[in-house]
């Protein structure tokens, strides 16, 4: 049963069948005890009625020989002798005792109530048969009105339920409405307070679903527009050797058409690096690593790099830093900044790397004296596909932006500042790893 609304009914149906009976049954008993009660004074004010009057009179004695009245009224003298009764029964009470007491004839009950003057015995006697039915009768009549109060009742509480669960419906009707290309906030207007922060969960859901879905078509279409141009020159590159009258010229072709190859496959596989390092990209499960360790494994392929533009990579990792993460994503975030850094720095320059604790948290700093970059331009290198006019080396305008995506993942920040070398200092700052 995952229905919400079967349950609240079932629940409210219990709740009220479960009062009802219970103040049905409270009623009852306590009409029953009050009838009970009132039919015991009118035998008591009766009798006394009788003893404060004296001698009764033919006319009261014939109407209390009215055969239509439960009570039978009987008097005796102090001797025994019965001197009246308002009607002749073989199942009267043929002894009386004195106050209100319980009297069996033949195996008929009488409530009786006795009073004694200076000459005589009087007794107000009734079956408690009777007293019983009339007793019952009154406490069913104070219990129906619940009989008939109850169905309206739980139509009341279907009423409520419904009504109750209405905005969740009217919610989920918005949502049936959405799709990949229509992702509106869903309106707030009237809802509960119970709903109304599910709501503000699925909006802001709804939000990061159309930015994911924004960026994954700016992506797209910048992935198109950056491949257009390699491709585009891979195929003059190949007509062009295909054209080349001699040796010569076929063995020029060729080297331009490797190396349109080469940038070609370096921009496939930063961009794939890139969409796999988005913050809403599967992520492959966090492990206890060695920051330092990552980053002297990841430095490891840019050396050869490094020592063929003539230029010094310098490491300083000198004590295990502990962190949290993905071991592949960090080594291409390490690689990325010292591959930046000797990219775009001339020949023969001299880029520091260095990883390490402060104030318990691990940061990774990679210092360089090539030309730097403007403050100005700090913040737009981190965008896909941005390239600085003034450079010279060709790149893909991917790296920096790999590197912020893969700090996004881990928690941390990328800050670009001037470097003590005289470049520039690109600074990762990771979580409190303890």
């Amino acid at each position: 049963m995952n229905s919400i609304r079967l349950r609240l009914l079932l629940a409210l149906l219990a709740m009220l069948a479960t009062a009802a009976a219970v103040l049905g049954g409270v009623t009852y008993r306590n009409v029953l005890v009050q009838t009970e009660a009132l039919f015991d004074y009118q035998l008591r004010q009766m009798a006394l009625s009788l003893r404060d009057q004296g001698e009764i009179a033919p006319s009261q004695a014939n109407a209390l020989a009215d055969g239509e009245l439960d009570f039978v009224v009987q008097i005796w003298s102090v001797d025994g002798r019965s001197i009246y009764a308002t009607r002749d029964h073989a199942n009267l009470p043929a002894r009386a005792l004195l106050g209100l007491a319980e009297v069996n004839v033949n195996g008929q009950v009488w409530r009786t109530f006795s009073v004694a003057t200076r000459d005589r015995v009087i007794q107000v006697a009734q079956p408690a048969l009777i007293r019983k039915r009339l007793a019952a009768d009154a406490a069913l009549r104070s219990v129906l009105p619940l009989l008939f109060l109850a169905p309206v009742l739980a139509l009341f509480g279907w009423w409520v339920v419904a009504r109750s669960l209405a905005p969740l419906e009217r919610v989920a009707a918005g949502v049936r409405q959405r799709d990949e290309h229509v992702l509106d906030p869903l309106p707030t207007g009237g809802l509960p307070d119970e709903v109304e922060p599910l709501v503000g969960a699925l909006n802001a859901l709804l939000v990061r679903l159309g930015e994911s879905f924004d960026a994954q078509r700016a992506f797209v279409a910048d992935a198109a527009h950056e491949l257009r141009s390699p491709l585009t020159a891979l195929t003059l590159q190949l007509r062009l050797l295909r054209r080349a009258p001699d040796e010569a010229s076929r063995e020029a072709a060729l080297t331009a058409l490797g190396a349109g190859i080469e940038r070609s496959t370096r921009l496939v596989e930063q961009l794939l690096t890139l969409a796999r390092s988005e913050p809403s990209a599967a992520a492959a499960p966090a492990v206890r690593l060695d920051l330092a360790e990552v980053v002297r494994e990841a430095l490891v392929d840019t050396v050869p790099y490094a020592v063929s533009r003539g230029s010094e990579l310098e490491l300083h990792a000198e004590e295990a830093v502990p962190l949290t993460g993905d071991r592949t994503a960090l080594g291409v975030l390490a690689r990325n900044l010292a591959d930046n850094a000797l990219r775009y720095s001339p020949p023969g320059a001299h880029v520091v790397v260095r990883v390490g604790q402060a104030d318990g948290a691990p940061f990774l700093q990679v210092d360089d004296n090539g030309p730097g970059i403007p403050p100005e331009e700090r913040s737009r290198v981190f965008d896909r596909f941005y390239r600085r006019e003034s450079s010279d080396e060709g790149g893909s305008g991917l790296g920096l932006a790999i590197v912020d995506s893969i700090a996004r993942r881990h928690h941390a920040s990328v800050a670009l500042s001037e470097s003590p070398l005289g470049g520039l200092r690109a600074t990762v700052r990771f979580g409190d790893s303890r």
